[in-house]
């Protein structure tokens, strides 16, 4: 145990924050200036798009996200393809007489198989212009977010070719509850900090679904949307392996609906977890060709021991050290703390200055969601993903939701 304990409390983790820190101090974020990737600023120098929705029974929730795309300020071509899987509501009537009202270049396809993996591919195989758009059905763009993802999507650092490219997602919903003022959290300093480490080395893993842009004749050269519960993953390593680089924008801003309910996001996250050990399985990290994608996606094999370490090691130690036992871990093990609310510090001033101000935007100050994201979150996200290994491992039924 002598071996063992440090191993899951101190050099794992310290292995890396320390990197995602060395990474985040050495790189500057270059904005990409708001102009056409070639020519002056007219319709003609914009590539055009397709937006994919795949939804099943999002009635409630589909026409607020064609609002929003109505009003994106993209000076290119757009057509949106809502794919509809076998919904049983009213979600296919909502969404054709919203398109309409809209005045949106708008199809409906319906696929009955069940399976998001299904509709985005039926809907893939309509495609006809260079670039693909997932967006969620109850994920809601910002204006400039299409513009803004283009631009990096288009860009080619040291002239290698970039497949796709993930946007930012933010909570839509962050003072619905008080499991959604933790998650706003997750999503402002975890998820978007993660994400700028792992694109300062042109290797963002996830291009999720919820908003991200590709080159389609790249997502049809891998296959399309592989049959997995994290399709985009499994999708996104795919594109690393064989195409290109995959790439992230915090200006490309989407806001997306996150649960509400304590179960919800526990499922969630399960189904995350599931998914990185699909992406670890079907393309490992040793089969990539650039040798920096070899090593940030290598970081993934040290995940499930962070949340080992979390659930078997962290929190048996705080319990017996407030007992007056300290067995695992001592007051050293405190300094933890300070460097945690440094390093969020850091990431919770850059998005303040870089994303936000730039975007005119004022999320809500909660100091009582931070405090439940530092002391809590992590717990409760980690014993989901051990949950979520655990059904990985013993190949239990997947659910899109």
């Amino acid at each position: 145990m002598a071996w063992v304990i440090p191993i899951f409390l101190a050099y794992v983790p310290g292995l890396v924050i320390g990197f995602m820190i060395f990474t985040l101090l050495i790189t500057r974020y270059h904005e990409i200036p708001l102009r056409p990737p070639r020519g002056e600023w007219s319709e003609g120098d914009w590539p055009p798009v397709t937006i994919l929705i795949a939804a099943w029974n999002e009635g409630e929730a589909i026409v607020r996200t064609l609002e929003q795309i109505a009003q994106l300020d993209y000076r290119g071509s757009v057509e949106v393809v809502v794919a509809d899987n076998n919904s049983t509501d009213d979600t296919g009537a909502r969404a054709d007489a919203a398109a309409a009202r809209l005045g949106l270049d708008y199809r409906r396809i319906f696929e009955s198989k069940q399976g998001k993996h299904h509709a985005l591919n039926a809907a893939l195989a309509t495609v006809t212009t260079p670039l693909v758009v997932t967006v969620d059905a109850d994920t809601h763009v910002q204006r400039e977010s299409l513009t803004r993802l283009v631009l990096r999507l288009t860009s080619t650092p040291q002239d290698q070719h970039v497949s796709a490219c993930a946007a930012a997602l933010v909570a839509e919903n962050p003072l619905a509850s008080y499991v959604t003022r933790m998650q706003q959290w997750d999503y402002r300093l975890g998820i978007n900090g993660v994400k700028r480490m792992q694109a300062a080395y042109n290797t963002a893993l996830v291009a999720q679904g919820a908003f991200s842009a590709y080159w389609a004749a790249d997502v049809r050269a891998v296959g399309g949307w592989p049959d997995a519960i994290g399709e985009d993953i499994v999708l996104t390593w795919a594109m690393l392996g064989s195409r290109g680089l995959v790439q992230y924008e915090p200006l490309a801003l989407g806001f997306t609906v996150v649960p509400v309910k304590l179960d919800r996001l526990l499922s969630q996250r399960s189904r995350w977890a599931r998914g990185m050990l699909e992406g670890l399985r079907t393309h490992p990290p040793p089969r990539q060709h650039r040798v920096l994608a070899k090593l940030v996606a290598g970081i993934d094999y040290l995940v499930p021991i962070l949340d080992i370490g979390v659930i078997f090691f962290w929190v048996p130690g705080v319990i017996l050290f407030l007992f007056g036992y300290p067995l695992i871990f001592g007051w050293w093990s405190m300094l933890l703390l300070p460097i945690t609310l440094a390093v969020f510090g850091f990431l919770q001033r850059w998005q303040a200055r870089h994303v936000f101000q730039t975007l005119d935007i004022h999320p809500q100050p909660d100091k009582r969601g931070f405090i439940g994201y530092l002391f809590a979150y992590q717990v409760l996200t980690s014993a989901a993903a051990l949950r979520g290994y655990g059904q990985y491992l013993t190949g239990s039924g997947r659910r899109w939701k």
